[in-house]
């Protein structure tokens, strides 16, 4: 292409995105109007976007403590849309995890690097006539805090001797010691739990909250101690980690197979018993986002399908008001091309200042939302790229045929139009 054919094509460009935003300053309620829609559209789809983006990361890093190479053994888990006949199935065939199955499970398999056992339930906690109920109270063996990845503050995690022996010892998250031992050092006091005494030998860091719901509000005992205050041995998960994340799968199924050969199941039973790994809850999530996602596309090309048909409506308006003006640019030599050109861009620099401010909207609101709420909000620049690049899209095909209308006015015609 010739340099003064590039040059014509470029100042045609920028004279026609000059006279669209000239046209957007001198009609600002009517520009607001026309792109009411668009902004609508284009804010829904950023904040959607923002809400899954969020929850998605936040899922990944918060909800799941296993781990990228951990994964847990119970007696039951449910994955997947609610089927009640399935569930009381499951109740009736899959039997409570037993402590044998677990030192069955830690003796053989190879392909973990560690193996723990634990159980829960909620209970009153008290020190000196302070008591806190709905604490979870946790029967770990010793490795547990480790294999959960529950860092040690202050004292020490319980130990392999600990257990063994059934020691009266506790270890407790940061809520427990904030209600208890404000400004004080909990190491070597006494707390009950149930109206039983145990010592405090270390204090964990502060792990956050999930959706608001506290992470911190727990005790951690000797599994044997916590058996011997409870009896019931209901409720034990086996907690593991793979020697290596890329592993995973293959130490997943070397658990299944020991558990199953202890079991005596048959190769075509199912398994009566559930693992599941933190990308199993990821997966999950994100499986529900998706559908949450594909309602919010739905929502967004209505509300772009019916800006678009306003912005088609407005331009029309545009040509026939510049009626005269077209017809005096032809005569000066203006090409159909040139006319085109124009209202086209008019109409995506339109379209495209919608989208711009549905983006500042939605911006505003996930930072409002993430401030002022426990909801997890992150805005990636793809969605915004892609809000912009779509509403500037729509602009471009609604503005087609107002544009073409103009390209193809009679300059005579035109010209006798009144102005």
């Amino acid at each position: 292409m010739p340099k003064t054919a590039k040059f014509h094509l470029s100042a045609s460009f920028w004279e026609a995105t000059r006279i669209a935003v000239d046209s957007l300053r001198k009609n600002k309620l009517r520009t607001f109007l026309t792109l009411l829609g668009i902004i609508l559209a284009t804010t829904t789809l950023i904040a959607v976007t923002a809400l899954i983006h969020g929850m998605n990361v936040y899922i990944a890093e918060k909800v799941s403590n296993m781990g990228s190479d951990g994964f847990r053994v119970v007696r039951m888990a449910w994955f997947g849309p609610w089927d009640p006949k399935k569930f009381m199935e499951m109740q009736k065939r899959n039997p409570q995890i037993k402590p044998d199955e677990y030192a069955f499970v830690k003796e053989r398999a190879t392909l973990v690097k560690d193996v723990g056992m634990m159980v829960s339930r909620q209970a009153r906690v008290s020190y000196k006539g302070d008591s806190v109920l709905g604490v979870d109270i946790e029967g770990v063996t010793e490795n547990i805090p480790a294999i959960n990845n529950v860092q040690i503050d202050t004292g020490r995690g319980i130990t392999y001797e600990e257990v063994r022996r059934h020691a009266p010892v506790v270890f407790i998250g940061n809520d427990v010691r904030t209600r208890f031992f404000e400004g004080r050092d909990a190491l070597g006091k006494f707390i009950a739990i149930e109206g039983n005494p145990y010592e405090v030998v270390g204090c964990a860091k502060t792990l956050g909250s999930v959706f608001g719901q506290s992470q911190d509000n727990f005790v951690m005992i000797p599994i044997d101690s916590y058996f011997k205050t409870y009896g019931s041995r209901n409720g034990i998960r086996i907690i593991a980690k793979a020697n290596a994340q890329d592993h995973l799968a293959e130490a997943q199924d070397e658990v299944r197979v020991l558990l199953r050969s202890y079991r005596h199941i048959g190769p075509g039973q199912d398994d009566n018993f559930s693992i599941f790994a933190s990308e199993t809850i990821v997966n999950l999530w994100e499986r529900l986002t998706s559908t949450i996602a594909g309602m919010a596309v739905g929502i967004v090309s209505v509300f772009m399908v019916v800006g678009g048909i306003v912005i088609m409506n407005i331009m029309l308006a545009v040509v026939t008001e510049r009626t005269h003006e077209i017809g005096i640019r032809k005569s000066l030599g203006a090409r159909r091309r040139d006319i085109l050109n124009q209202y086209l861009v008019e109409s995506s620099v339109l379209a495209g200042a919608g989208g711009l401010a549905g983006v500042a909207i939605a911006w505003i609101v996930a930072i409002v939302v993430r401030t002022f709420t426990s909801v997890p909000m992150a805005l990636p620049w793809t969605s915004v790229a892609t809000g912009v690049g779509l509403s500037a899209t729509v602009g471009l095909f609604f503005g087609i045929y107002p544009a073409r209308r103009a390209a193809r006015l009679d300059p005579i015609e035109a010209l006798r139009v009144e102005r």
